[in-house]
């Protein structure tokens, strides 16, 4: 692999890891939030369900899921296991492809449940 691809994967990954950093925090806060407020899952759901601004944040957050952590799997098979560099590039884009879409289908599915 071309160092000029190394640098674009290495960069991918910190810039998807810096989304994360504050993805995470924002929905450990809205948890604790919505724990404390005492809300059962019907009630976070007639608030949440439905927004396109949520739907909007957890898709970006999927796709930052979809960068990250398949290009650390990559490392770690490249690095730890005997295969060909072309086997761990599939295996991770599958991996990736696997987040991608049921991470989607759950926004979706998540945003489906709105009432309005």
């Amino acid at each position: 692999m071309s160092e000029v691809t190394q640098t674009r994967l290495w960069l991918a990954q910190r810039i998807s890891a810096m989304v994360l950093a504050v993805a995470v925090a924002i929905h450990l806060t809205g948890i604790i939030v919505a724990i404390q407020g005492g809300l059962s899952a019907a009630e976070i759901i007639g608030r949440v369900g439905g927004s396109f601004t949520l739907a909007a944040f957890y898709g970006v957050f999927v796709l930052a899921c979809a960068v990250h952590a398949p290009i650390g799997l990559r490392t770690v098979l490249a690095e730890m296991t005997d295969l060909k560099p072309v086997s761990a590039n599939g295996i991770a884009g599958a991996f990736a492809a696997v987040i991608l879409l049921m991470g989607m289908q759950a926004v979706l599915g998540f945003y489906g449940l709105g009432g309005g």
